[in-house]
Formats: C-alpha cells, structure tokens, sequence
C-alpha cells in the first residue's frame, strides 16, 4: 500500500466492508509549521484518516467537515474533506501539552458532523457528545448509534504517517455467516501499529484475515486541499465593504487575512487595497488629518 491512497475492501463471503488509508506527505504538508505538541499532532492525525475513511463513501460533490470541541487543553480539532479525497485541517490547543486521554485533553466537548452537498437545500449537521476515550471509541460509538451496524476502528499516526482500518458490518452478514463478524473483529483487532503504517494492503489484509476472500477495490489517491486563493481573499474583502476595510488599513498600515485551516496569510498594502476598490461605483471614504 503507498502512502495517500485509500483501499476499500470486502470480505466476500461474510458480507463485511472494510477501507484501509494511509497518509505520508500529504500529512507531513498539514503539520508543516504548525508546530503542534505531540499529543495534538498524533490526535490530528488520527482524525484525519477518520474522517477520510468516513468521507470515502460520498457518491457525489460534496464536503464533510468533522470538528471535535472542548473545552480542555485542545479547543478544537478540525478535518474536512470531499469526494475527491481533498482533505485539510487543523487545531486549536495550548502551546504545551502532556500526553493524556482524549476526555482529559478535549475537556467536555462535543463532535459536529457537516455534510454539504449541491444537491442538499441546507447543509446536514449532527451533533453528539464526545463519546470514548480515543478517536476510535468516538467514531465507532458514532457509526453504531447513526448506521445501526457495528464498526471498529484502528488507527495509528507516526511523524511521517497517519493510517486507519475501518471495519463495517453489512446487513445481511448475520444471513451468511452468524459467527462472521465476531471472528473478523477479532482478527482485525490482532492488527498492529507497525503494519498499519507501513505494509501494503495486498499484503495486510491476507495477513489478518488468512481464511477469507478478499475482495481488493482500486486505490484512490488523497490530495492536500489547500491551493493559494487571493481571488477568494479579495472577494471576502469586497464583501467586507471599503470603509471597514480602509479602517484597518489605516490603522495597521495593512490589512492581513488568516486562512487558518490552510496555514496561510494574505497581506494588502495601501496599493493593492485602492486597486480594489478601483471600482467607479466604490467610493473609498475621505481620510481626515
């Protein structure tokens, strides 16, 4: 298995779904300058291939944002992503860190699901309180509770890479084999760290579940989406309106716009800020002395 790809799986003969991700640059690109305590990092990362691993099954356009809140050491941890596997993300935490539990870390909080789709009239929003004591108690607690079918998941996050295995029961797998989920949990549950970050999923999967037909899916690649947009930067300035704006120029000598979630910055000087609202029908308001 290469890095920044995502496997969907199937375990034929007992009706059960799985999807394997791996990040490796595409992860090293998200960290890049955050400067992240390690406890954060590593939460990041396992959210990152959660996330992924559960917007994999968007069938059409469309952006799921997963944010978990709290009001512990960390405030938030967020990831999106859409059908293309286009994912970002971030967090918000306090400079220093002790590795602790997810409850002790996160604080009381709570995870908030967006699905956003063109096809929707408003976006789908769910609520729930933090529910584990991991990412992976969350999500499988999450995808018990929502899809009324039982799921494990296994992560596993290192400075180069962050990986997951989603396992799915379908439906009808008590019809073809009562014992089947039962046994496949159990031998997914032998998977260790090492072998999630690093063995191809061609050599992983007969390795966990050696007595079953594995049905393997094309790899789909996973892009970091966080292109430079200055024209979406202006836009939000124009939005904003020239009094506002030229206000905090005058006063700062600049205007800056943070894209958090990108790690970007966008800086206008008095130049590019009178270009554009170089518009006749924008008027930029009198300076007085």
């Amino acid at each position: 298995m290469t890095t920044d790809c995502l496997h969907r799986f199937l375990l034929d003969d007992l009706d059960i779904a799985g999807t394997l991700v791996r990040l490796g640059p595409v992860w090293q690109k998200l960290l890049e300058g955050r400067g992240y305590p390690l406890p954060v990092a590593r939460l990041l990362g396992e959210l990152s291939a959660s996330t992924l691993l559960v917007g994999s099954s968007l069938k059409q356009p469309g952006r799921l944002t997963i944010q978990l809140r709290g009001n512990g050491p960390i405030s938030l941890l967020v990831i999106d992503c859409n059908e293309q596997l286009q994912v970002r993300g971030m967090a918000k935490c306090a400079q220093t860190m002790v590795e602790a539990s997810l409850r002790e870390m996160l604080g009381d909080g709570q995870m908030l699901l967006v699905l956003d789709m063109p096809t929707m009239r408003e976006p789908y929003q769910s609520i729930v309180p933090i529910d584990g004591e991991s990412i992976a108690g969350v999500f499988e607690h999450y995808l018990g509770q929502s899809v009324q079918q039982p799921a494990r998941l296994f992560l596993a996050v290192s400075d180069e890479a962050a990986a997951g295995m989603l396992l799915q029961k379908l439906p009808t797998a008590a019809e073809r084999d009562a014992d089947g989920w039962v046994r496949a949990e159990a031998l997914a549950a032998t998977i260790g760290r090492s072998e999630l970050l690093s063995l191809a999923a061609e050599d992983l999967l007969p390795r966990l579940f050696p007595e079953e037909t594995i049905r393997l899916f094309a790899a789909q690649g996973v892009t970091l989406n966080c292109p430079e947009d200055w024209q979406k930067a202006r836009a939000l300035l124009r939005t904003l309106g020239a009094s506002e704006v030229y206000a905090t120029l005058h006063e700062h000598g600049e205007v800056l716009i943070r894209d958090e979630i990108c790690n970007r910055e966008y800086r206008f000087d008095a130049r590019a800020i009178d270009e554009l609202f170089a518009d006749p029908a924008v008027t930029p308001p009198t300076t007085r002395h």
